[in-house]
């Protein structure tokens, strides 16, 4: 099974606004990047968990779990003129952009903090969150970084 890191901007789409979606499921939309649209459309799969991380806040933490219900497809929003995600050159065709649906799983006991999480960069060495300017909103994650990352859920957060 794989594990996956998802960002989004709680202020764009937040755990909270998972919780009140219809049956606790959304698509991962919006994504415009081209790396990460390739683990959306060949890495991530139905049945994998990923950490809901809340990036671009006050202070930016893995909040929760969700699992993949539905693997990569096309990006409908691509091809939506009134969409803030439209692409004119995103063909339905011969679509550029993808998308997951996700449904919540549960959230942390307490978030986990960036600053938390650096404070074990030895420990999660090769954990593609911590790496220096690695701005992707699609992470893959280890099964030991999952582990150790869920690990820290029992631990307070000094």
């Amino acid at each position: 099974m794989g594990y996956w890191l998802l960002k989004s901007e709680p202020t764009a789409f937040s755990f909270t606004d998972l919780e009140v979606a219809p049956a606790q499921i959304t698509p991962w939309e919006g994504v415009r990047n081209y790396q990460a649209r390739n683990y959306l459309r060949d890495g991530v799969r139905q049945g994998e968990q990923a950490f809901f991380y809340h990036s671009g806040a006050a202070q930016p933490a893995i909040v929760g779990i969700v699992e993949v219900v539905r693997s990569g497809y096309p990006d409908e929003t691509a091809f939506d003129a009134t969409s803030p995600y439209y692409d004119l050159n995103s063909l339905p065709d011969q679509p550029r952009w993808y998308r997951v649906d996700v449904r919540l799983v549960r959230a942390l006991r307490r978030p986990i903090s960036l600053a938390e999480l650096k404070r074990y960069a030895e420990a999660l060495s090769d954990f593609a969150l911590l790496r220096r300017g690695n701005r992707l909103s699609v992470l893959p994650v280890t099964e030991a970084q999952w582990t150790f990352v869920l690990g820290l859920e029992e631990k307070s957060d000094l």
